[in-house]
C-alpha cells in the first residue's frame, strides 16, 4: 500500500509541475512574442547597421527592448570572446564606442535609441505599440 502512495504522489507531483510550467510560460511580454519582428526586420533590409560588443550593457539594453525580434537587427559583433581589442570590421569602419547605429545616410547616432529615433533615421514603421523606451545618449 505504502508504494502506491509513493506513486500516486509522484503523478500528482509531475502533474502540478506541468500545470505550473504552463501557467508561467503564459506571462510572457509582448516583446517576447515577437512583437517587433517586422520593426527589426526592416532596419535590417533598409542597409543600417549596430555595432556593439557583447560585453557591452548598453548593447544588451537596446536589444532587450527588441526581445526576440533581436535575432533580426542587423547586429554587428566587434568584441572578440576574450573583450580585447575589435574585430577588423569595427575598426575599418572606424567604430569608437558601443553600441553605434550607422544608418542608409551614413550617418552615425551612439547610445540606446529609441524606437522613434530608429525610425525617423529609417523611415521604417513604428510597431504599433511600443512597450520599451530608452534614453538616448548622442
Amino acid at each position: 500500500m505504502s508504494n502506491i502512495k509513493i506513486f500516486v504522489s509522484v503523478i500528482v507531483i509531475l502533474i502540478l509541475g506541468v500545470v505550473m510550467t504552463v501557467l508561467l510560460r503564459g506571462t510572457d511580454t509582448p516583446a517576447d512574442l515577437g512583437q517587433y519582428d517586422e520593426f527589426a526586420q526592416c532596419l535590417a533590409d533598409s542597409g543600417t547597421l549596430f555595432y556593439g560588443a557583447f560585453w557591452c550593457s548598453h548593447c544588451q539594453t537596446q536589444k532587450k527592448m527588441f526581445g526576440s525580434s533581436a535575432k533580426f537587427l542587423p547586429y554587428v559583433e566587434c568584441s572578440p570572446a576574450n573583450g580585447q581589442g575589435q574585430f577588423k570590421v569595427c575598426q575599418d569602419a572606424n567604430i569608437e564606442g558601443y553600441p553605434t547605429w550607422e544608418f542608409p545616410d551614413g550617418s552615425r547616432l551612439s547610445g540606446e535609441l529609441s524606437f522613434e529615433t530608429l525610425s525617423e533615421k529609417t523611415s521604417c514603421a513604428l510597431p504599433s505599440t511600443e512597450a520599451t523606451s530608452s534614453v538616448e545618449v548622442n
